[in-house]
């Protein structure tokens, strides 16, 4: 599994997957639970890795030089 998730896209999934967490706090009834697709976002951005980014092949990883 190689990472496809880079800097501000990791810091932004993180922030918008605890965004919609929250909703499990503040809304009530049914639709709180809603706030459990929040889970998504962030586990992509603790793990550096989108499956959905590799299968349309797109890469927000910054490019390491092998030169080095």
């Amino acid at each position: 599994m190689k990472s496809n998730v880079g800097g501000v896209d990791k810091i932004l999934r993180i922030v918008v997957g605890l965004g919609l967490l929250s909703l499990i706090l503040i809304l009530e009834g049914n639709a709180r639970w809603w706030g459990l697709v929040g889970l998504v976002p962030l586990a992509t951005g603790v793990v550096n890795f989108c499956p959905l980014y590799a299968m349309l092949g797109i890469n927000t990883c910054p490019v390491k030089d092998k030169a080095a």
